[in-house]
């Protein structure tokens, strides 16, 4: 008869005893009287500890399986709950009984049941489909077998004629079965028989089949599975790496649709068709042609898997490239040269010292774009802040052309790792001669120098703002007031006058560019949410911006959300991003400042504030403002733009968004920009050629996933510090901005007792043309050489170039304001 299991039973739980119970010290236990066996049935009690392990073959796997865990949900004690709880005892399985939604849901979450049986039978005691949902909700349940307990149709007082009600309602809730109730003890224990050897062994036997996935996806060797009608169904990532695809690219198209490589033999496809197709294993070299064209020497096992029916239902192909694979015929192009880049790093000192030199004034001259592009890139190649990483890359391009195929392959392998991880980062001199440079470079690229003991000032954290009474009426972009409109009339030229927006909308730029700007990329169709949820979001957005900030306001946002549309809409950058991106980008740019304090972090840091304690004094502000914006968003149905996007869409966005505001942060500057430069510009185009490259090999560039973050990356970046590229009476407006907050910042400091982080920005003696030179000199030059040679700004090179010689013109005549002297 087997033995029976003790139950423990509270108001709430029914919990199984042994040494789970043992272990568990919920109070819900504290006051449990203890059933040893069931009188009722005659079963006799087992002993403690009783365990028995039941093998299951699958495949060539083994597997153990613990005695079934049973969760039986039923309002009250009636016979059915009986019947079960019988059947339990007499097939050896735990058993917990629950008698509410809440207790089942969290009795299952501790213990995750094989087996759930729930009372369907009496709807007033609650709702079985809605706790159904909420169990079915987590991924501990996707291996779980569910069952409604259902009246009969006798006890429904159904007419025989009558036709039985459809199980559809139960399997959209998640059930997999029906039970029409039955208190029989046998029958009870029948039925759990058949679930035990039907369907809580084959979730059995699919829950095992995660561990074989994890292997597919450790392996090192490219896999492939395909239907018996080679319609690709799986490819692991190590597939994805050698092939360069992405797996969204592959799964549902049939083999032939991929394209080959014309380097196998006529008849090699037809061989090997003609062997799977009989059931046989295919071993042999095969040429495989990869995502950007190039063709790759493979061994390659072909194997039939024969499935229902003594059928092929699949085929699996593992591929492994030959060590002697042919080189590239792309290796041939590699930049020339780059070795000569230390020699060009010894005129760092002079060049940054003194105004633009001849190269750099011929490239931002009138003699057309075609030379303006190719100087920018030759200074590309010849970068001035040069990270050591980037001296290895140069030189291993270099020893790659005289070398034997086999090293020029590993040399290969070796940049790909090199060009993916932390390495990018230069190392900085120190800059004693210059200590507007000095005080910038220290001041926005590290995070402060310790507080001093005592000097601990309190920055907190606040509430975010709600939506301010004055604009809880959300506006429409057709009921925008005509002078705002027409304000806005060339808000897609790059000459956009943002502060006459300001000026419009009393300080509420934001709301009003973002309208229009969002509607021109169809953000509310991607995001499926109405007008309204977003014209709500962009003001409670806006509301969190600080007017009292002098630059870090929502003026700054909307224009870093008027820069990002810019770049948005230029030809190589539309050919790089889906639209996901696009839309990911433009929330970033209106977010990316939210709530910022008017402080740099290195002042954070110093003060002991609460936010430089909540991150770690890494990347604080950055870090706050990602995680406010999200915050806001989610907190408030009638401003979440995100609620009705599918939940893996909504995280690939997060996350999209998050890394873009995160690499705002400037101790990464020098990073992001040497990566994208090594990773994107170099392999483009090549100083020694005419800048034409293979179609397919440029869009592989241009759409990996890993280019693809660092674009979004050097597109924000270049958004949120773009204001020498602008028009010169913006530019001036900006520095005077950004120079008043950073003697606020100094005035503060020196009140509080605190290390002044950036001491130059003393509002008595400070010369804000020095400080623009030195920044655009350090931080501006060289990142928007490479963003002009990548999407094509001559506009912008164009302002950048004027604005320079400017600010040098001040300094030549010895003046520390934003203009000269009227005359």
């Amino acid at each position: 008869m087997g033995c029976a299991s003790s139950i423990h039973i509270s108001d709430r739980v029914v919990y199984h005893s042994g040494k789970e119970s043992e272990d568990s010290h919920s109070p819900q236990q504290t006051n449990t009287t203890q059933h040893q066996g069931n009188p009722a049935s005659g079963l006799p009690p087992k002993p403690p500890g009783c365990k028995t392990l039941t093998e299951v073959q699958f495949g060539p796997m083994k597997l153990f399986k613990d005695p079934l865990q049973v969760l039986l949900v039923f309002a009250k004690d009636d016979s059915q709950s009986n019947g079960f709880r019988c059947a339990c005892e007499k097939a050896n399985f735990r058993c917990s009984i629950a008698r509410t939604p809440e207790s089942a849901v969290e009795c299952f979450s501790e213990k995750h049941h094989d087996l759930v049986i729930i009372d369907h039978r009496h709807s007033r005691h609650f709702d079985a489909e809605a706790l159904c949902r909420s169990i079915r909700a987590g991924t501990a349940a996707d291996n779980t077998v569910i069952v409604a307990v259902v009246k009969s149709a006798s006890m429904c007082f159904l007419r025989p004629d009558r036709e039985e009600p459809s199980v559809m309602p139960l399997i959209n809730a998640g059930f997999n079965r029906r039970y029409v109730e039955n208190a029989n003890v046998m029958a009870c224990y029948n039925e759990l028989l058949q679930l035990e050897h039907g369907e809580v062994l084959a979730q059995f036997k699919l829950r095992a089949g995660n561990a074989i996935f994890t292997a597919l996806e450790q392996s090192q060797e490219a896999i492939e599975i395909t239907s018996e009608d080679q319609i690709i169904q799986y490819v692991n990532p190590a597939y994805e790496s050698i092939m360069g695809y992405q797996q969204g690219e592959l799964i549902g198209k049939e083999i032939i649709e991929v394209p080959k490589s014309e380097k196998n033999k006529p008849d090699l496809l037809e061989t090997i068709n003609s062997c799977i197709r009989k059931g046989r294993e295919w071993q042999g070299v095969y040429y495989a042609k990869k995502k950007n064209g190039d063709s790759i020497q493979q061994n390659v096992k072909i194997t039939p898997v024969i499935g229902q029916g003594g059928k092929i239902r699949h085929y699996v192909s593992i591929n492994r490239p030959l060590n002697d694979n042919n080189k590239s015929d792309k290796a041939s192009e590699r930049v020339q040269a780059e070795s000569q880049t230390d020699m060009q790093t010894s005129k760092h000192k002079d060049r940054r010292k003194g105004s633009l030199d001849v190269r750099s004034t011929t490239s931002r001259g009138s003699d057309g774009s075609s030379q303006r592009r190719h100087s920018s890139m030759a200074r590309i190649h010849s970068m001035t802040i040069e990270a050591p990483i980037t001296k290895v890359i140069n030189i291993i391009n270099a020893a790659q052309e005289s070398s034997p195929i086999p090293v020029a392959e590993a040399l290969d392998r070796v940049l790909e790792i090199l060009r993916t991880t932390e390495l990018y980062s230069p190392q900085l001199g120190t800059k004693d001669e210059d200590p507007h440079t000095n005080d910038l470079v220290g001041g926005l690229m590290t995070d402060g120098l310790r507080r001093l003991s005592g000097n601990e000032y309190i920055f907190s954290t606040k509430q975010p703002h709600h939506l301010p009474s004055h604009l809880t009426t959300p506006l429409s972009l057709n009921d925008i007031p005509p002078r705002i409109a027409q304000t806005m009339e060339n808000e897609e030229s790059w000459d956009f006058d943002i502060f006459s927006l300001e000026s419009a909308t009393m300080k509420r730029p934001l709301t009003y560019l973002g309208l229009k700007i969002f509607s021109r990329f169809g953000v509310c169709e991607f995001l499926n949410c109405p007008e309204a949820t977003l014209r709500s979001w962009l003001q409670v957005i806006e509301a969190n911006y600080h007017s009292t900030n002098s630059y870090h306001n929502s003026t700054h946002a909307a224009d870093v959300l008027h820069a990002t549309a810019y770049f948005l809409s230029k030809e190589k950058v539309k050919q790089t991003l889906d639209p996901i991106d696009e839309v990911a980008a433009l929330i970033a740019a209106t977010v990316h400042d939210v709530d910022h304090p008017g402080r740099t972090n290195s002042f954070l840091c110093n003060a002991g504030s609460e936010l430089a304690i909540l991150y770690n004094d890494t990347a604080v502000l950055e870090s706050h403002h990602a995680a406010l914006a999200f915050q806001i968003t989610t907190r408030d149905d009638k401003c979440n733009i995100f609620k009705n996007i599918e939940r893996n869409e909504y995280r690939t966005l997060r996350q999209a968004i998050i890394d873009m505001v995160l690499a705002t942060e400037m101790t990464k500057h020098f990073e992001h920009v040497n990566k994208f430069v090594n990773s994107i510009n170099k392999p483009l185009v090549n100083p020694d050629d005419n800048g034409e490259k293979d179609e397919e090999y440029v869009k592989g560039i241009l759409t990996s996933p890993e280019n693809r973050i660092l674009v979004k990356r050097m597109l924000i970046k270049c958004a949120d510090i773009s204001n020498p590229c602008r028009p010169q009476e913006l530019c001036i407006e900006w520095a005077g901005r950004i120079s008043e907050e950073y003697f606020a910042q100094t005035d503060e400091e020196k009140r509080q007792g605190l290390p002044v982080v950036m001491p130059v920005f003393d509002r008595h003696t400070c010369s804000i043309p020095k400080s623009q030179i030195s920044f655009i000199d350090y931080f501006i030059t060289d990142m928007f050489d490479a963003w002009d040679v990548f999407a094509d700004l001559p506009n912008l090179m164009q302002h950048l170039e004027n604005n320079y010689k400017y600010w040098k013109g001040l300094d030549d005549m010895k003046l520390h304001s934003l203009r000269p002297p009227p005359e």
